[in-house]
């Protein structure tokens, strides 16, 4: 399983972002797919989830600015950041969570590597 997050950087307040992550070594159409974050200091909290089926959900902290999508056809989901904060900064993670082939109800979670996101003016 690789997670690769990218598209991280420096933004002024008020801009935007979007981040990427490409997936391979699973089935990108059967798992569920989600961004965390993690400033310096706080724990890992969830930013927004994009499930197989079914309804996207978002952290209110982000709701109505960020915007999860995937492209199964890439392997791969965004996460559109606009009205960036400065509490918007943090270490952005992707996370899948992946069909366990020996019991089909159960996903595991399995992280990429981070990105780091910037906002200061």
């Amino acid at each position: 399983v690789q997670l690769q997050a990218s598209g991280g950087g420096l933004v002024q307040p008020g801009g935007s972002l979007r981040l990427s992550c490409a997936a391979s070594g699973f089935d990108f159409n059967d798992s569920n797919m989600g961004w965390y974050r993690q400033a310096p200091g706080n724990q890992r909290e969830l930013v927004a989830i994009i499930p197989t089926y079914g309804r996207t959900t978002y952290s209110l902290s982000v709701k109505g600015r960020f915007f999860i999508s995937r492209d199964n056809a890439k392997n791969t989901v965004y996460l559109l950041m606009n009205s960036l904060k400065l509490e918007d900064t943090a270490v952005y993670y992707c996370k899948a969570g992946i069909r366990r082939s020996t019991d089909r109800t159960v996903f595991d979670d399995y992280w990429g590597q981070g990105t780091q996101v910037t906002v200061s003016s």
